[in-house]
């Protein structure tokens, strides 16, 4: 059986081709063998990893990184208060499905809504509750901490904010910082923001107004983002790990509170 990971590859497809739903390709459906979310995929032995990436003992993880696509809302980079943070970081563009465990993202393909769904092997809701149980098997201080970043926050008249491409290494520098033990953060409704002065903007050229679209924390956006999420995990029902809806209770406590 041939598993079909991207069109294009042949000029006709190989005999026995089964498509992303697991079902025979017909050519003449008009549909896509591959999902179009589907990605060129490479052996990591070939990218310039630490060697030991195999080790059966595992590698030290410092932090885990959640890509957004906000044109609103969500900061440039923060960091999430602890391990159970529902949002587990968003994805993103306002208002257009929901990613990851919950937050309005941007539709990479039309039935896609998570980006994900394609990648995750069983339940959503159990693949939480395993990622929750990694802070009851091993030691809360050795794991990672979980960031997300959104390089598309736009301004009143539509224009991205921040320049992206190679000045992300800048937002990377914070991060590994916080790692070492060194970046200044202040803490907010949502998690820890750079303190003033500990994100490197020199030479960008970004007024103090651009600076602070770029890491505000709306409440009253925030508190309709809960509602959302909240409305997303109703559809698990009691799979659904209770760790998550007591964060969502949480976040409501400190955005009414303002801090």
């Amino acid at each position: 059986m041939a598993m079909c990971v991207w069109e294009g590859l042949t000029d006709e497809p190989p005999e026995g081709l089964t498509d992303w739903r697991g079902n025979p390709y017909q050519a003449d459906s008009g549909e896509p063998a591959a999902h179009p979310n589907s990605r060129f995929t490479a052996p990591v032995a070939q990218g310039p990893v630490a060697p030991e990436w195999e080790d059966p003992d595992g590698v030290p993880i410092s932090a885990m990184l959640f890509g957004g696509r906000r044109a609103s809302t969500v900061p440039l980079v923060y960091e999430a208060l602890d391990w159970t943070d529902p949002r587990r970081v968003p994805r993103l563009d306002d208002g257009v499905g929901d990613d990851r465990s919950g937050h309005r993202c941007s539709r990479q393909a039309p039935a896609d809504p998570f980006a994900m769904l394609p990648f995750c092997g069983y339940h959503t809701a159990d693949y939480w509750a395993h990622w929750l149980s990694f802070a009851e098997r091993r030691d809360p201080e050795k794991l990672p901490r979980i960031y997300s970043v959104n390089w598309f926050r736009k301004d009143a008249d539509g224009r991205f904010l921040w320049p992206g491409f190679s000045e992300n290494s800048r937002v990377l520098a914070w991060i590994f910082d916080r790692c070492a033990g060194r970046g200044e953060a202040v803490t907010s409704p949502i998690g820890h923001l750079p303190a003033p002065g500990a994100l490197d903007v020199q030479s960008l050229a970004l007024t103090d107004d651009q600076l602070a679209t770029l890491f505000r924390v709306d409440t009253d956006e925030w508190r309709d983002e809960l509602d959302t999420l909240r409305a997303h995990y109703a559809t698990f029902g009691g799979r659904l790990p209770s760790a998550l809806g007591n964060q969502i209770d949480q976040l409501a406590v400190r955005l009414d509170a303002g801090r």
